[in-house]
């Protein structure tokens, strides 16, 4: 993946934790940024795939294939428009649709992850099925070797974690601080999380160039906060990370006492880089994340560690400039690794050498760490079938390899040409707004259309495919697999280091239930897994498109306005192109939806975090606006009538609504409150409408209803 951060519009993350992989992801963990997905901000584990084990197929939840583009039973008209929308909209389909025990939540999202997943599942078998031959295409026989790995349950169990001797063997070996140096080194190449995270990315402010990237990182839990919160609930979880970490450290065999000991050490040591991190609202700001420095500044900064050891360790030959993202934390860091003793440093790298694996591990790895990671900290109830989890693995290890195969079989060319319509609608109604704002001044509105004007689009898939001929996929050892696709792309990654951006790249797969916009190369992505109901539906009205997947292109345009977006400018260099007054005039009005945001109370004594979420917040707001504004356009001079008794405008805000329908566990919502940079989806619903005249007008709202904010509130921005 391109490495920068991207914003994202509704991802897995609410459905399951993703890979954890600090050079090989797409950007340093503190700027990426997803909806309902994963991100890089995300819930620990594994690298290799989500959590796995067995799952009763009985359970698995009903997808309706091919849904009315608005189906009224999916209603509850007891309520009123008026009081809340969301309800009015989804309350039909909320009470249908109870939570599957192998999810934390269930909503739009997972409905069309779960039909992906059975498309994927086809061209997986299908691939394992297809005779090999030496004409055969590569990638069908990588995404069946690797799926056929994974699927061989009774060799993985038989397995347990000897297939990671090697690498414990090396870890017992170590003697001194340049062994530890080393082995810092050396899990960063097989992409698993040591101390702090290094890969490459973007300048931030040479946005044509790729230089070294080095951030904080090193932790077991999903955030800082979680070591450094004072209360009970998170004394406990720290108790049940320890008690974790104990078991996962005796499955590899240590003694029980031992692995206690040690697992009470693991959580003092990340304590102490926790302690060092900043929190998730600072890593909002681009400019503090931007510490350009010499390899010989950065070796100031860190004076007990040799980064012209490591980085020979990693076969980086010039790490060139180095944008040292948070560099208190390489402080707090460099104190951590003299302070550490070898016997502790060597249980801290068994244990994220685990941690990174155990989804590839035998039954008892897996069966442990979705007990912590998915019950403890989602409320999941059910492991998923071992089939899509391999799948998700494959998704993730052979993502382009995969993702071909997906295409050809599952995205129509006439979908992407009605994208590109959609989005050339949008780009033109966003033009229009900008050179209609009252509140930005000339000059800046001149560089606000320059920006748009050089919007890159990507629709479906990439132009040009990922090679993978370089990385050895066998039907081996599934974890081996697994670690390879990590160390391929962790080189992919670290060759990328001086040279030109490639700016071809994908940040997501194609199968990926999702859309990004990404500011450093000021783009906007739209996979061919979210081209699909209830976001985009060939065969629906205008108004339930541009209510789905117009406001998912409306929301992606405008992240480059938000507060974050704003920052980078046509060529996606972080760069202040704003007049002070305007910039002024963006502050209010983003305070304002901070504050809109931080009243609403999803859980009693839970607040949103309307700092941590005020970008996404603010493109959904925008998106909402923008794609109202083009539906107009479009339908224009067109005879308009009702359909299942519901006008165009109205038509296009249920559209809207029907997108955010789920159903989340209390556990899974206050992580997401804890760590989420958006909103719970109920508010992703009802908080831009709220601010909606066009809403208001196309259900005859009265001004004192709930869901229309007082004019004094009412907040505008794009």
């Amino acid at each position: 993946m391109a490495a920068s951060f991207f914003c994202a519009f509704g991802l897995r993350a609410q459905t399951e934790p993703q890979k954890s992989a600090p050079l090989a992801s797409a950007t340093p963990p503190p700027n990426v940024h997803d909806s309902d997905k994963p991100s890089t901000d995300k819930i620990p584990p594994p690298i290799g795939s989500p959590a796995q084990g067995s799952a009763d197929e009985s359970a698995k939840p009903q997808v309706d294939k091919n849904p009315a583009p608005l189906d009224p039973k999916n209603m509850d008209t007891s309520v009123k428009p008026s009081d809340d929308f969301y309800m009015y909209a989804n309350g039909g389909w909320l009470k249908r649709n109870p939570i599957p025990p192998e999810e934390s939540r269930w909503g739009s999202f997972n409905e069309l992850i779960e039909k992906n997943n059975d498309a994927l599942h086809e061209v997986a078998e299908k691939a394992v099925k297809t005779p090999m031959h030496p004409k055969l295409a590569p990638e069908v026989q990588k995404v069946a070797d690797y799926y056929a790995s994974g699927m061989d349950e009774a060799a993985v169990n038989a397995a347990k974690a000897t297939p990671l001797d090697d690498e414990f063997k090396r870890i017992d070996a170590i003697k001194d601080r340049q062994d530890v140096l080393n082995e810092i080194a050396h899990l960063h190449a097989l992409g698993v999380t040591s101390l702090f995270g290094f890969t490459s990315g973007q300048d931030d402010k040479n946005s044509t160039m790729v230089i070294s990237q080095a951030f904080q990182d090193g932790l077991g839990l999903p955030d800082r906060d979680y070591y450094t919160k004072t209360d009970d609930a998170s004394k406990k979880l720290r108790d049940q990370y320890v008690d974790h970490v104990t078991k996962m450290l005796a499955f590899a065999g240590a003694p029980v006492d031992k692995a206690s000991d040690a697992a009470r050490k693991i959580l003092a040591m990340e304590t102490e880089l926790a302690k060092g991190s900043r929190t998730k609202v600072e890593l909002r700001d681009p400019q503090k994340n931007y510490n350009k420095m010499k390899a010989a500044d950065l070796q100031k900064l860190t004076p007990s560690f040799k980064w012209a050891d490591y980085f020979k360790e990693l076969k980086l030959a010039d790490p060139g400039d180095i944008n040292v993202g948070q560099p208190d934390f390489f402080k707090a860091a460099d104190k951590v690794f003299t302070s550490t003793s070898m016997d502790d440093w060597k249980n801290y790298f068994r244990w994220h050498l685990i941690h990174a694996t155990a989804t590839e591990l035998s039954s008892d790895f897996v069966d442990e760490n979705f007990t912590f990671y998915l019950k403890t900290l989602t409320g999941t109830q059910q492991l998923k079938p071992r089939w899509k989890r391999v799948v998700t693995s494959t998704d993730g290890a052979l993502g382009e390899a995969l993702g071909k195969l997906y295409v050809a079989d599952y995205f129509p060319p006439e979908s992407k040409a009605r994208m590109l319509e959609l989005v050339n609608n949008l780009k033109a109604a966003l033009a229009d707004r900008i050179k209609t704002l009252e509140w930005m001044d000339e000059p800046t509105k001149q560089e606000a259309l320059k920006k748009l004007a050089a919007f890159a689009v990507k629709i479906g898939y990439p132009d040009k495919w990922r090679d993978y001929s370089a990385l050895k996929i066998d039907r081996g050892p599934y974890v081996l697999n697994a670690a390879r696709a990590e160390m391929f792309e962790v080189d992919r990654e670290l060759k990328k280091i001086g040279k030109p951006v490639d700016r071809s790249e994908w940040g997501m797969t194609p199968p990926t239930v999702n859309a990004y916009y990404n500011p450093k190369m000021n783009e906007i992505v739209f996979p061919a897994g979210i081209l699909q109901p209830p976001f985009f539906n060939p065969n629906a009205d205008d108004a339930i498109n541009y209510g789905g997947i117009g406001a998912v292109i409306g929301h992606e345009m405008t992240h480059g306005f938000d507060d974050q977006g704003r920052q980078y400018d046509a060529e996606g260099n972080l760069r202040d192109w704003w007049s002070p007054e305007s910039a002024a005039k963006f502050k209010e009005r983003s305070n304002a939806i901070v504050r809109q945001y931080a009243e609403y109370e999803p859980i009693k004594g839970l607040h949103i975090n309307g700092e941590l979420t005020q970008g996404e917040n603010i493109a959904d707001l925008g998106g909402i606006k923008i794609a109202y504004a083009a539906l107009q356009k479009a339908i224009a001079g067109k005879a308009q009538q009702k359909i299942d008794g519901f006008t165009p405008e109205q038509r296009f805000f249920l559209g809207w609504a029907q997108v955010w329908r789920a159903n989340i566990r209390d556990e899974a919502l206050k992580l997401r409150l804890n760590t989420d940079p958006h909103s719970p989806t109920q508010y992703r619903c009802n908080g831009p409408l709220s601010n909606s005249i066009e809403f208001q007008k196309a259900f005859n709202l009265p001004d004192s209803c709930p869901m229309v904010r007082p004019p004094d509130k009412r907040v505008t921005i794009w």
